[in-house]
């Protein structure tokens, strides 16, 4: 898995939210199609070092990379998708390659968005967890996915063969997509990246909430639509009691606080006369 650290990491959590905007408004079937025109591009720039260096010069101007992204990709990738690499091309990156590695992450992101729709997300999590346990206990199945002899469309055949009656959709063209874009990881590697992209999904669409006391059903049915509304996307909440909250209550949603609280508020009060 890449490791997103300085300037990169603050772009991807930028592309991210990017990515929000574009699908909030989607169906799953339109998030699998942005996900599935993201690896389109992901595959493109595997291939081709110098197009990841011309995409993250940072001599070279925005306006020119966009025209070239709308060269190569406009007439094979719907819009949404073209916005997202717009939006990439346009941040700072530490190296090419981290520019392949965020569209790789926002990619499985969607395909994770799609699940969520349907209320599939933790299903999903819980089956690419299955698929690493599956490589662990089938040595024969591990080769045949790290073989560098075997190409993409043969690993796609056999994931497609063995998995499909298992798993879901979602979880099978994430699979299928991780074994045609190794780019000269192993299986385990790239298997560890779309982990992280499904979990940090499920991270953006779980909302942990502190209370005083416990919320009805009516309470928590108007704040989960409130929550949805807010990222664009079903939101799940897992909700503590803590007694230190003083009315109203504490959200976080990834690394996104939402702090209602009395206790929060005359804090900032506090600070605001001291000032």
């Amino acid at each position: 898995m890449i490791t997103f650290g300085g300037s990169s990491r603050q772009s991807l959590a930028s592309l991210r939210v990017t990515l929000d905007g574009k699908i909030s408004s989607l169906s799953s079937a339109d998030c699998v199609t942005v996900s599935s025109d993201l690896f389109a591009v992901l595959t493109t720039l595997n291939s081709s070092i110098g197009l990841r260096r011309a995409l993250t010069d940072p001599s070279r101007d925005v306006e020119s990379k966009s025209v070239l992204v709308s060269d190569i990709f406009g007439k094979v990738i719907g819009a949404t998708a073209l916005a997202v690499v717009d939006a990439a091309i346009a941040l700072r990156w530490s190296s090419p390659s981290q520019l392949a590695g965020a569209i790789e992450q926002i990619a499985i992101e969607s395909e994770s968005s799609a699940a969520n729709h349907e209320g599939k997300l933790d299903l999903v999590q819980d089956e690419i967890f299955e698929f690493g346990r599956t490589l662990v206990a089938n040595n024969d199945l591990r080769q045949a996915l790290n073989s560098r002899e075997t190409d993409g469309p043969a690993k796609q055949a056999l994931i497609t063969s063995i998995f499909t009656s298992k798993f879901s959709p979602f979880s099978v063209r994430l699979l299928n997509s991780l074994v045609a874009g190794l780019s000269g990881r192993s299986i385990e590697q790239a298997l560890s990246a779309y982990a992280h992209g499904v979990a940090a999904r499920r991270d953006r669409v779980t909302a942990h909430v502190r209370t005083a006391i416990a919320l009805s059903d009516g309470q928590r049915t108007k704040l989960v639509d409130a929550l949805t509304k807010q990222i664009g996307q079903p939101v799940h909440i897992n909700v503590e009691i803590d007694p230190s909250v003083i009315g109203g209550v504490a959200i976080r949603f990834a690394d996104e606080v939402i702090d209602g609280t009395i206790v929060n508020r005359l804090a900032e009060a506090s600070r605001a006369l001291v000032g």
